[in-house]
């Protein structure tokens, strides 16, 4: 009859999903097609006939459509953590009703960050989650921690019901779950930290968040390829993404914000693991630039920016010749790829040889570097290791090596050259096709135009 729609019966069917990423397929696969994983397809049975995305949707005052000129805006409700770098990264503070995802390696500090907000902000009503740890665990890290406890509260479980059961008669100012891969609901037929269940359980906690207000921190682990454990519609339903990166053997911690809807992804916050937990470090160039006496070679100065961040780290290099024949190339904290083309471009455009020599490269202070503007620093450490001249300690260098041994400028120089200068640097080198918005004081700045200019600039 027109005008009206038949009910749809449902009825079950087996599909396939792939465990890594999360997509599905209606027969088995040795090879998943999305991500190229093999042997990952796990089977499930699924009930068709009703909308797949039901437990996913978001609340909200009504569901009729609105004018957008008639949508009243306002400022987030946020709330502080009493950590200046956490608030910082999240925009302000934490924005009530919102679920934060945290991810990382084992071992890099997401659960000791996640019990220090707490304990650093007695003034919050908190519930911490465990699910991989007892409460004793949780309650030694915190003795080790130190700070205020009175008004955190340890609850040890992993059945969704029971936790939002716990959390709405309790209602807490913040609440903080343990990991999301070992939690599971029961209306979900799999194991912990399947991809059906971390599905689920995040939009259970999804929904928690949006319908009591409550900021809900949520831990993650991530893969060995660096990514997050579980599908990629994990990373979708949350509404921030902060990753943890950093050396488990290094001092140094960076969160990154990956994904941010209520402020900028392009920040970040470094912290140092020490016996009592993870310190800000308000200002990392003074922990980053040279700790040691002037006169060494192979060392060099770079003005980096990491979203809207500048600071300067040390690049340490050593070349020496190769005792086995062939040549060996090392980095930690760089791409050894990129080394590998910079030492093409230095024997290939400048003429240096360097084939039959060992080239070990390594980031002070165990980060991680992907900003090109580090090229140029890494060629002078390369170069000052091999030619054996110590590079002056307030000398520091910006900018990105191109194929043809032209050094190409780099985004918000003024702010590098600025953040230099406020350091005690005397010199930038920069690329000559460099714009400065501002000329900054105190700071000269030498721009060159390819590796030959920058040779003969700096090891006259």
């Amino acid at each position: 009859m027109i005008g009206k729609m038949a009910v749809k019966s449902t009825k079950a069917k087996t599909v396939w999903f792939c465990s890594n990423c999360g997509n599905e397929y209606s027969k088995w696969m040795g090879r998943c097609p999305a991500c190229g994983e093999w042997n990952t397809m796990v089977e499930k049975e699924v009930v068709t006939g009703k909308h797949p995305a039901a437990s996913l949707a978001v609340p909200g005052l009504g569901r009729k459509p609105q004018a957008l000129r008639d949508v009243e805006t306002t400022l987030e409700d946020r709330v502080s953590l009493n950590n200046a770098e956490v608030d910082r990264i999240l925009g302000g503070g934490i924005v009530r009703g919102s679920l934060v995802l945290v991810g990382g390696e084992p071992g890099i500090g997401k659960s000791t960050l996640s019990l220090q907000l707490p304990l650093g902000c007695p003034s919050l009503k908190t519930l911490y989650v465990t699910g991989e740890e007892s409460v004793k665990q949780v309650k030694m890290r915190a003795d080790r921690l130190g700070g205020d406890a009175s008004n955190c509260f340890i609850y040890s479980e992993t059945l969704m019901e029971n936790i939002i059961s716990e959390a709405e008669s309790m209602a807490p100012d913040l609440m903080v779950v343990d990991s999301v891969q070992t939690m599971y609901c029961q209306n979900v037929e799999s194991t912990a930290g399947s991809v059906s269940q971390i599905k689920e359980v995040a939009a259970t906690l999804l929904r928690f968040a949006k319908e009591s207000g409550i900021p809900v921190i949520l831990i993650g682990h991530i893969t060995k390829e660096g990514s997050i454990a579980g599908p990629k519609v994990l990373e979708h339903i949350v509404d921030v993404v902060l990753q943890f990166e950093g050396e488990n053997r290094g001092a140094y911690r960076v969160l990154r914000s990956i994904k941010n809807r209520f402020g900028s992804t392009s920040e970040l916050a470094v912290f140092e693991m020490t016996g009592t937990g993870l310190r800000q470090v308000e200002n990392p160039s003074e922990l980053l630039i040279p700790m040691h006496e002037d006169g060494l070679s192979g060392t060099a100065v770079s003005a980096m920016l990491d979203g809207n961040r500048p600071f300067m780290f040390e690049v340490q290099a050593l070349v020496s010749s190769a005792v086995y024949g062939t040549a060996q190339r090392s980095a930690t904290g760089f791409d050894v790829r990129r080394l590998n083309m910079l030492l093409a471009v230095l024997e290939r455009r400048a003429g240096f040889k360097l084939s039959q020599k060992d080239v070990f490269l390594n980031m002070a202070g165990g980060l991680r570097i992907t900003d090109p503007a580090c090229d140029l620093a890494v060629i002078c450490a390369v170069l000052s290791s091999n030619f054996d001249y110590a590079i002056p300690g307030n000398v520091c260098f910006a900018g990105e090596v191109g194929l043809s041994g032209e050094i190409r400028p780099v985004s918000q120089a003024s702010r590098r050259a600025a953040e230099a200068a406020r350091l005690g640097m005397r010199r930038i080198f920069v690329s000559s096709y460099c714009h400065l918005d501002r000329k900054p004081e105190g700071i000269e700045v030498v721009k060159v135009a390819d590796i030959p200019a920058l040779v003969r600039a700096l090891f006259r």
